[in-house]
């Protein structure tokens, strides 16, 4: 559920691999709240790796899974043990590529929707994964991204035992945002 939404920085100095970015402190927010539920079966997830190449608009994230953390130690416990395994698949990986890299100027400060394809691997299930997402730009760096989707949790064969069924959502709202910073010269 993860990954992926998204963002872009560049570097106009010396010094810097040109045109690459990391970050540390993505942010991932899940609501997988049933309508009606009287529980809000929501999770925030705020480690979230990701690298970004500008030159090419290669992207990918990655977000451990026991890194959720929820309202409830209970639901936190039974996300890990019972729906996403997170000792037999301890990560999210979204791997893929901003698809309209070149609808974004950087020589203009603002807010640039971009198209982000690729796939999301997730309980051990490869998907094909497209979203829309916004970054923005402010005095020529890629200063934020965000995308907001929505993932089917059968896709990934995460089964929702019928006693919370009321309670869980067959289709989890996903929010992402993350803050880049250059990637440092290796030269």
């Amino acid at each position: 559920m993860l990954f992926s939404g998204l963002m872009v920085f560049i570097a106009l100095t010396s010094g810097f691999a040109q045109g690459k970015f990391f970050s540390r402190e993505g942010h991932i927010f899940f609501d997988a709240t049933s309508n009606g539920s009287p529980e809000v079966i929501e999770a925030n997830n705020r480690a979230v790796s990701s690298v970004i190449d500008l030159n090419t608009g290669q992207m990918e994230f990655a977000a451990l899974i026991k890194s959720f953390r929820f309202e409830r130690a209970l639901m936190e416990e039974h996300f890990n043990e019972n729906y996403l395994e997170s000792t037999k698949f301890p990560k999210a990986v979204f791997k893929g590529k901003i698809t309209d890299l070149k609808a974004i100027n950087l020589g203009k400060d603002g807010s640039y929707p971009v198209k982000v394809t690729g796939t999301l691997t997730m309980h051990g299930e490869t998907k094909p994964l497209t979203v829309d997402a916004s970054l923005t730009v402010k005095g020529g760096k890629i200063t934020l991204g965000k995308s907001s989707f929505s993932l089917t949790l059968a896709d990934y064969k995460i089964k929702i035992p019928s006693l919370v069924s009321d309670k869980v959502a067959s289709v989890a709202k996903v929010t992402i945002d993350v803050p880049y910073q250059p990637l440092a010269d290796s030269k």
